[in-house]
Formats: structure tokens, sequence, C-alpha cells
């Protein structure tokens, strides 16, 4: 009789999964519940940017930082309490900012239209809008996602890094369903941005036993960047644009790159392949490519999904 009562309670189980809604994103999600939701994030967004420059690549690297963990689902955005380090205080976290944006963009959002709209969902329109009012493109975001209540800075170990080579390059976004057509693709986001000297140092100094510069590197470009970053540099401000449009989204860090000009050692990794090579030259050639292929990732990456609830503070639990 046991057996028995087990193996309905299993099936029971089995029904109540397969009937279970399955999540999904929707570019028309707030279209009824809060009409106004995208010009007002828009409109955030680009209040700060004529404040600050660097918000634009700063959103961005948030939103990538935030949909490699858990999915996108707001984690980066939450602040650490007394038993709980969160992501956005981990190493690879620390020079993430610009919070402040999504933060007013919520609190405008809330005005307009209170408990609807979760702070992942924010965040997704504010890097699109990050990237358009940069002079890239735009495209629909599809919503409805969550916020996750889970944040832990010992979780930015997942993060790619910036030394890695093709084979952690691939492995990392293969694990999150991501191809190496998305990871060319998205590494153009490199178009936006500062590097601190740290990210990049391991190609300037002591490369490797026999030579104290990557190879692989401009020589002329080479020699600037250990002007601004010279060995056993302790100013924490040091560095260097992605590249010298770092305000501007297009396609010269393609060109760059070609070039022997990029910043990082997972920049240089891209010319490792055939495949991610060819690539390279593809978008190099055509900012039209690059922006196509650079909106199908985005949209890719930010449909990771994962969190529980629509959060009244962004930097908060409920």
């Amino acid at each position: 009789m046991a057996a028995i009562f087990t193996l309905i309670f299993a099936l029971l189980n089995l029904m109540l999964q397969i009937s279970s809604p399955v999540f999904s994103l929707d570019v028309h999600y707030y279209d009824h519940t809060c009409p106004g939701l995208e010009t007002t994030v828009t409109n955030a967004v680009g209040k700060a940017m004529k404040n600050d420059k660097t918000v634009p690549a700063a959103l961005l690297r948030m939103h990538f930082h935030d949909c490699f963990i858990r999915g996108c689902d707001g984690s980066v955005l939450l602040n650490s309490i007394a038993n709980n380090k969160a992501e956005k205080d981990g190493p690879p976290n620390i020079s993430l900012h610009a919070f402040h944006v999504i933060d007013h963009a919520k609190k405008a959002v809330e005005a307009l239209c209170p408990g609807v709209v979760s702070c992942a969902d924010i965040l997704a329109l504010a890097a699109r809008d990050a990237v358009a009012l940069s002079g890239g493109p735009s495209w629909d975001v599809p919503k409805g996602r969550k916020d996750g209540r889970i944040s832990k800075a010992t979780d930015t170990r997942q993060l790619p890094a910036p030394t890695f080579n093709i084979s952690q390059l691939q492995q990392s976004f293969s694990q999150r369903g991501l191809s190496m057509e998305d990871l060319v693709a998205l590494s153009g986001g490199h178009s936006l941005g500062f590097s601190h000297c740290s990210s990049f140092q391991n190609r300037i100094h002591n490369f490797n036993a026999t030579v104290d510069i990557d190879p692989s590197m401009n020589p002329s470009f080479a020699a600037h960047l250990r002007s601004v970053c010279p060995a056993h540099n302790n100013v924490r401000s040091a560095g260097s644009p992605l590249d010298p449009s770092a305000t501007v989204f297009d396609n010269a860090y393609y060109k760059l790159l070609l070039q022997g000009k990029s910043i990082f050692s997972s920049d240089q990794a891209l010319l490792t392949t055939p495949k991610t090579r060819d690539l390279v030259s593809l978008y190099a050639s055509s900012k039209m490519a690059f922006e196509k292929a650079f909106v199908q990732s985005m949209i890719k990456m930010s449909s990771i999904t994962g969190g529980q609830e629509i959060r009244l503070d962004c930097r908060v639990v409920n």
C-alpha cells in the first residue's frame, strides 16, 4: 500500500511539473501594466550621460556581469549586508559604478507603476539605452525578468577574466548557452569604456620568461601603455580607454584588434582560432554586420533568466 501511495505522489508531482507555466520573456510584457516604462528608463540614462560620459560603458558592463551569474536577475545591484558580501563587492566588480542610474530609473518607474517592473528589466533596458545613446544600434528588449534574492561575492569568480585564453572564454560562454559567435559579437562591447592597469599589466610587464611585452602587441601601442602603467604602478585611477573613441559605440574595437592594439589578453585571444579571427575581420570591415550580430547576442545573453520577485528597492531584497 505504501508503495502505491509513493507512486501516486510521484505521478502527481510529475504532472504539476509538466503543467507549470514555462517562464519566458516578451517584448510587450509591460504594454498594459506600465506603458511609459521604456521612455522613463531612457530619460534616466540620458540625463546621467550628460553628467558622466562613463555611464554607458558602466551600464553595459553591469548588465553583462549580472547575466553571467545566476542569470539576468539584478543580483549585481544588491548591497552587501552584515552576514553576506554581495556580488558588487567581489574583486571583478569593485570597479563597477553608475548604480545610482538604476536607482533613479527605478524610483521614476515606481512612481509611474508601483511594484510592477523588476530591477533586472530596468538594467536590461538601461544597457540597451547605453548602447543606443552612444551611437550604436537599438533593439526591442524582451521583458518579464524577476529579481533574484541571492548575491554572493564569491560567485564573481565565475566571470570571464581579461586574462582568459580562447579555451577558457569558450568554456565560460558555453556554460551559459552562448556560442563562439556570441563571444566575438559581445566582445565588441569593449568599444565603450576604460580599463585600469591591473587588467592588462600581464601583457606589458613580465609577459613570460623570455619577453617583457606580449609580442602580439603593436610595439608603439605597448610603449604607450607602459608609459601610463609603469611596473609596480600604485595609482588606482591609472589605465587606458579601451579604444580612442571609447564614448562612441562603433566597430573600431575590431579594427584595432587586427592592428595589435587590443587591451586585454581576452581580446587578443579572438585572433587565435580561424573561426573567431574571421568574425573579427568581418566586423572590422562592416559596422552593419557587427551591429546585427551584437543585437542578436545581447538579446540571447539577456534572456538567461533567474529570480523570484519584483524588488521594490534595487539594492535590497523584499
